[in-house]
Parts: C-alpha cells; structure tokens; sequence
C-alpha cells in the first residue's frame, strides 16, 4: 500500500518535469536540428519575430514571377511565438498551381532554406520549408484554389505584436476576416476558367 502511495507523487515529479522541458521551443532545441539557433537564444522578442516573417514574406512573393497581387492575412501568437499570415487574390489556375509553387521552392533553395516536405496533392499542393534560423516558411493551396504563404518563428520572448507595415498590391482588406476568395485575374496565372 504504501508502495503505491510513493508511485504516485513520482509520476507527477515526472510528468511535471516532462512538461517542463517539452515548452515551446526548448532552448537547446537549434543544436538537435542541425544547429539551428532558437530567436530566444540571441534576444529576439515576438515583434522582431513578426518583422522578419514580414520581410521573408515580402521576399518570397517578390521572387515569383510574373507577380500576384496579396493581402495580409491575420497575425496570430503563441506561447513563445508568432505567425504571419498572406492570401494570393489572383486566381492561379488548377494547371499552375504547381508551377507556382516551384517557384516559391526555387527562391527558398537559392536563399539557403531547407525544404522540409513538398505536397504533390492535386488539390491542395503546398511546400514547407525551414530557415537557418528555425523559421518556418510555407505556401499552400486551399479552399477554392487560394493560395496561403504562412512565416512560422521559432521561439522567443513574449511581446507585443503590431500590425504588419508593408503594403499589399491590392485592396488591403482591413479588418475583414475572412478574406475573399481570390479575385484578381492575371493574363499567366488565371487561364480561362477558375
């Protein structure tokens, strides 16, 4: 009896010690993933975070060619860390969705990022991939053919977020959730039909 009563304060000690070191992003968590630095690590908060998935956002969509226009999708936060959202409102065609998102994988590989999964689903093909620095960068297809780029940080200290500052090429869409499906037609990535 008095066997299972000791039995049971130790499994607390380890489930309580379990979810300790399982918390977002463990500190040692860059040197099992192939020395990849957590933002806490080096002093990053969520608004530093939230600026450098700004600007990989900007940089991805940048280097897909011919341009689509976007919208800022919502920012949401976590725990330790921040995503940052965008919509494609171009309407890419069933046939190019696939050609768009080599391009996105094409740029990432260029700049260093490691592919992390490519999705070959005809419906709702999407690329994952990793930066050097433990962001998580994807472009996806979902409901009705839109397309979704998401900039995942790694863990960092908490803070406040703003609104992002860099300007959509097209209606901003502020304050309407949820976005509309994609409108804008392009002479290479809409073909005839939707």
């Amino acid at each position: 009896m008095s066997r299972a009563k000791r039995a049971l304060p130790l499994g607390a000690v380890v489930l309580a010690l379990g979810v300790v070191l399982s918390g977002c992003g463990s500190e040692d968590a860059g040197a099992r993933d192939g020395g990849v630095s957590t933002g806490k690590e080096r002093g990053m908060d969520m608004q530093e975070a939230a600026e450098q998935s700004d600007a990989m956002l900007d940089a991805v969509l940048k280097g897909i060619d011919p341009d689509v226009r976007w919208a800022h999708g919502p920012t949401t936060t976590r725990a330790c860390g921040v995503t940052r959202r965008r919509a494609v409102m171009t309407v890419v065609s069933p046939e190019l969705r696939q050609t768009f998102l080599d391009r996105a994988e094409t740029f990432w590989r260029k700049n260093d990022y490691r592919i992390k999964a490519v999705n070959k689903d005809e419906k709702f093909p999407a690329v994952y991939a990793v930066t050097k620095n433990g962001f998580g960068v994807s472009v996806s297809f979902r409901g009705k053919g839109q397309a979704f780029l998401e900039a995942d940080s790694p863990c960092v200290k908490e803070s406040k977020v703003a609104a992002p500052t860099s300007e959509p090429n097209g209606p901003s869409y502020k304050d309407v959730y949820p976005l509309p499906r994609p409108n804008v037609r392009s002479d290479f990535w809409s073909g005839t039909g939707d």
